[in-house]
């Protein structure tokens, strides 16, 4: 480990303030993200969150803790054990390295709080502001690897539970990324904060450098072309995925890389919250198949989700699907797939006549359990992950609730779901 001096890196640290939270930081806001990292008592592999906020950061990194308990347990069995504190330091100090790791390939540059400016701010005798103290506090750890930054992690975990602990590792995100990847990876949109700076919650772009290393604007598959903008997506198929009822909202187009991921572990969006949702059934995701692709491609030529493409963009689908594409073929295939010439060819049009129905490996039964990480918005004010039990109908025909926004969200990645939650009615997304 090589510490830098207290100059080395502070226009960094400044640029990165001005990133979060603009020129002008709220206290309020400020004061709902200053908490640390600490487990639920009443579910002890469960972080809790203390107000409206940093869900952006707790949510992801509680998806990577539950990702890694289903790889190691299989099943729910973790949650009968007597789970001590050092199991919690160990289960937090991993799911942080994994989320730094995605962030870099070379150095980690780890934001810590100088132990002078950490004793005056505990003990309240504050003459400035709480941020600007904080700030002025900042100092940087720089690592080689990520074994030394769990082990530092492992060594100093008080820093972690400590009331800046969520805004130290975030800082320490964004460094390890590093500035300018950052403004890249957002490069449509770098004049909002990723804070938000009247309501304090954390934009997309923050949540998906969270969850994938990348702090892209937009949640669909590789880039999409927008009025001759080329708008950056997911890169490849997440660890972590990602689905929200703002899609059904039609604010957003998930694509498959988040729907999909590697692992059945997804951070759930509402309009003001993340939660989280998992599953021990792992037959939920599965390496893309040539269907999957199919309908990716044809929907990167269907960026408005209407399910049909313009018939003069076929040619482009077969040649980015590499199938046959001579302008001959394709045109007896445009005439077949649109047989009245309404100049529109249909997805299932497609999808059946290039991708007959594949064995589906999706069961139709499984159980999925959800996560809600404030109390107040759990049965009693105690945090429980919440147990359902799913079917997948097979009508095509779905119900959409506005009353229900639990089910509303699940159907856009299950479009034909249903659930019966085993505990007193529906779990809050909120």
């Amino acid at each position: 480990m090589a510490e830098t001096s207290p100059s080395v890196h502070q226009r960094d640290l400044y640029n990165i303030k001005r990133l979060l939270w603009s020129t002008d930081i709220k206290s309020d806001i400020f004061r709902r993200w200053s908490q640390g990292f600490y487990f639920s008592t009443s579910e002890p592999t469960a972080l809790e969150q203390a107000e409206g906020g940093p869900c952006a950061i707790i949510a992801p990194v509680q998806a990577f803790i539950l990702k890694n308990l289903l790889l190691k347990y299989k099943d729910l069995s973790f949650r009968e054990m007597a789970v001590t504190s050092d199991m919690q330091t160990h289960l937090l100090a991993n799911a942080l390295c994994e989320i730094l790791e995605q962030c870099t390939g070379q150095k980690y540059f780890l934001v810590y709080l100088s132990d002078t400016s950490d004793e005056v701010v505990q003990n309240g005798v504050v003459s400035e502001s709480e941020s600007t103290v904080f700030h002025e506090g900042l100092r940087i750890h720089v690592f080689q690897n990520v074994e030394e930054v769990r082990k530092y992690y492992i060594e100093n975990i008080n820093h972690l539970k400590s009331q800046y602990g969520i805004l130290l590792f975030l800082y320490s995100v964004i460094l390890t990324r590093g500035l300018e990847e950052v403004q890249s990876d957002n490069s449509n949109d770098t004049s909002e904060p990723l804070i938000d700076d009247t309501y304090g919650y954390g934009s997309q772009s923050l949540i998906n450098l969270m969850i994938t290393g990348r702090a892209t604007t937009y949640v669909w598959d590789h880039e999409q072309d927008v009025g001759g903008l080329k708008l950056k997506g997911l890169e490849k198929q997440s660890q972590i995925g990602f689905i929200t009822i703002m899609e059904h909202l039609r604010y957003c187009t998930v694509g498959s890389f988040y729907k999909n991921p590697i692992h059945p572990v997804w951070v759930l969006g509402s309009d003001t919250h993340l939660t989280v949702l998992f599953s021990t059934e792992r037959r939920l995701v599965s390496p893309e198949t040539k269907t999957d692709q199919a309908k990716r491609v044809f929907k990167h030529f269907d960026p408005d989700g209407n399910n049909f493409i313009s018939s003069s963009l076929l040619q482009d689908v077969l040649q980015a699907l590499d199938l046959v594409s001579e302008e001959e073929y394709v045109e007896v295939m445009r005439k077949k797939l649109d047989p009245e010439n309404l100049g529109i060819i249909l997805l299932n049009n497609f999808m059946d006549e290039f991708f007959p129905k594949e064995d589906n490996p999706m069961p139709d039964v499984f159980a999925l359990v959800h996560y809600n990480s404030l109390a107040q918005s759990n049965l009693d004010g105690q945090i429980r992950y919440r147990i359902g039990e799913c079917v997948l109908l097979e009508s095509d025909l779905r119900a959409v609730s506005e009353s229900n926004p639990m089910l509303t969200v699940l159907q856009t990645k299950w479009p034909n779901i249903e659930v019966r939650w085993n505990e007193l009615g529906t779990p809050s997304l909120n």
